[in-house]
């Protein structure tokens, strides 16, 4: 199956100009034969901590997402500040994976991990469930950005795995650690590795993208720099296969 990673700039905090900076390329990503085309983190606001950016369910970033799945008729992804409808008193969002179908249907990953370092804690709430999808016979498995650190949640959900897709805002200053780790949970997990990253700059962090699809034995399939870009690769969960029989690693894991 092609994937396609969008690679782009987001205006901060105003949905609508970042809507239309990221159509064009998503029409890039379909006609370039795209099956799923992901885009990054909060990629309609960008990572606005203490702004007021929250959407309920289905608000207008998922309602975009759904929309140009429809439209071209492939899966489309990204995350979106969302409020649970049972959030109760406590109305902090969640910042959740939004993978589209092409039917519109929509499936959720809320991110685990809160960037507490960056006092993500304080404004979002957290998940508490991993999520895989089938995606046309690719088995998916959803996480974002800061969720790349904890290997051990990728290990858990590998044996169900043939690629992970990790939406981020990851800023430049660690662009080392973004391209180090991509890579590890590759080769640990022998599965594709779809990480899409933001470029450009707000609230004072620069982003270098560095954004890269990488393949189960952990080579580097298609990889961007610091400009906004749509990039290509073919992911076969044939390779994934035939990467652990041929290397069975796996059986020697011990989850203690």
């Amino acid at each position: 199956m092609r994937v396609a990673v969008i690679q782009h700039d987001i205006d901060w905090c105003d949905r609508e100009a970042t809507f239309a900076r990221v159509t064009p390329a998503i029409a890039t990503a379909a006609a370039g034969g795209a099956r799923l085309a992901l885009l990054t983190e909060m990629f309609s606001t960008g990572f606005a901590v203490g702004a007021d950016i929250a959407e309920s369910v289905d608000g207008p970033s998922s309602t975009f997402l759904r929309e140009a799945a429809r439209r071209h008729g492939m899966w489309v992804a990204g995350t979106c500040p969302e409020i649970p409808n049972d959030a109760g008193d406590d109305r902090r969002p969640q910042n959740v994976f939004v993978l589209a179908a092409p039917d519109g249907t929509c499936h959720r990953y809320a991110k685990i991990h809160p960037f507490t370092y960056a006092g993500e804690d304080r404004h979002f709430r957290g998940g508490d469930a991993w999520v895989t999808v089938d995606v046309e016979g690719l088995r998916c498995s959803l996480f974002v950005c800061y969720d790349l650190r904890f290997a051990n949640e990728f290990w858990a959900l590998a044996p169900d795995t043939d690629v992970y897709l990790i939406p981020a805002n990851w800023p430049a200053g660690r662009r080392h650690h973004w391209r180090s780790l991509l890579v590890a949970r590759a080769i640990e997990n022998q599965a594709y590795v779809v990480g899409a990253n933001r470029v450009g700059s707000g609230e004072g962090l620069d982003y270098s993208g560095d954004s890269a699809i990488i393949d189960p034995l952990g080579e580097t399939l298609v990889s961007a720099a610091s400009t906004e870009t749509v990039m290509f690769a073919d992911l076969d969960p044939a390779t994934v296969r035939e990467v652990r029989e041929r290397f069975p690693f796996q059986r020697d894991r011990r989850m203690l």
